[in-house]
């Protein structure tokens, strides 16, 4: 991580989502006990409500500070918290199609995660303004529809030529397939509060890549949406969050954003039925949809007393939840 006061932990590769549950609840209790050795608390959420970037200092490991020599103030300001979820696919020519097909739903995805409505001590207006922080970094947002590997390999290659990237791994568009595993990494989502949400987003990742790697399997049609509706599918996610009308890109239409979600739960539901996750993550959905997701519970807690220090206090206390 970019930051010294960040931690990135990482399960070990799952196969079930009980194991992915089991491994999050040991590993966030295992940091967070290492954290109270020194008298501090951990807090999983997008963005720190009122931290600023100043008082921050960056990691000291050469990548790092070779980001910070390249993009100088938007590393000095990456004090935000992403979720990254890996589906192994190892063939390529069969994972890119998935990754053409899964960016039409990235939206409910940014929207059912949002964690980072505060910054700098200030409501920012957006469910998650990381979002909107990350967009400003020149390679990030929705990725491209390519046609081959090949085009892919091509645009890569071009970027790195340019000096427009250092190498593949800097990279960061919101899917894109990883350079150490055999896997495409989905990077759209905020850090979730709780372990709950992130099993929710764990599993529908996983069924959305199931579900689109059997279409590409089977040769259906597939949609081929303008990048520029995508990314503003993806802005209206990290503005309103479920609370207000979200784009479905697939119909090329606005429409409510419980209503999105339902669709894509629609569309994934076979997957999920499949692998026996339908029961688990279709309740934490709508348990999501009914209580808002992480922003609007801490807007929620914000209004009570106005103060920012009783929001942190709650994320800390919703992290610790299993």
């Amino acid at each position: 991580m970019s930051q010294l006061s960040q931690i990135e932990i990482g399960t070990p590769v799952c196969r079930t989502l009980s194991e992915v549950r089991a491994s999050l609840v040991r590993m966030r209790h295992s940091v967070i006990a290492a954290a109270a050795v020194d008298g501090n608390q951990i807090a999983a959420a997008g963005t720190h409500p009122f931290s600023s970037w100043e008082q921050q200092q960056i990691t000291p490991k050469q990548r790092y500070q070779t980001l910070m020599q390249d993009y100088q103030q938007l590393t000095r300001e990456l004090m935000i918290f992403g979720c990254h979820v890996h589906i192994g696919i190892s063939d390529r020519s069969l994972a890119i199609n998935v990754m053409n097909r899964a960016r039409l739903w990235l939206s409910p995805l940014l929207a059912l995660s949002a964690s980072s409505p505060f910054w700098l001590g200030t409501d920012t207006g957006y469910a998650s303004y990381r979002t909107q922080i990350w967009s400003r970094w020149p390679i990030s947002g929705p990725p491209l529809f390519f046609s081959s590997v090949a085009e892919y390999e091509a645009l890569v290659e071009a970027l790195v030529k340019t000096k427009s990237v250092e190498e593949a791994t800097k990279i960061y568009w919101d899917i894109r397939f990883s350079e150490r595993f055999p896997t495409l990494e989905f990077r759209v989502t905020d850090v979730c509060m709780t372990v709950d949400e992130a099993v929710m987003i764990a599993g529908l990742i996983r069924a959305l890549a199931r579900t689109c790697y059997k279409q590409a399997k089977a040769n259906e049609p597939l949609k081929v949406a303008r990048y520029e509706l995508i990314r503003a599918a993806n802005w209206r996610a990290a503005r309103y969050g479920l609370d207000a009308e979200l784009i479905d890109v697939e119909q090329e239409c606005a429409v409510p954003a419980q209503e999105l979600v339902k669709r894509f739960l629609t569309f994934v539901r076979p997957s999920l039925e499949e692998y026996g996750d339908w029961e688990e993550v279709s309740s934490i959905v709508l348990e999501t949809i009914q209580k808002g997701n992480s922003a609007t519970q801490q807007r929620e807690v914000y209004k009570r007393r106005g103060s920012l220090e009783d929001v942190v206090d709650f994320i800390v206390a919703q992290t610790t939840k299993v």
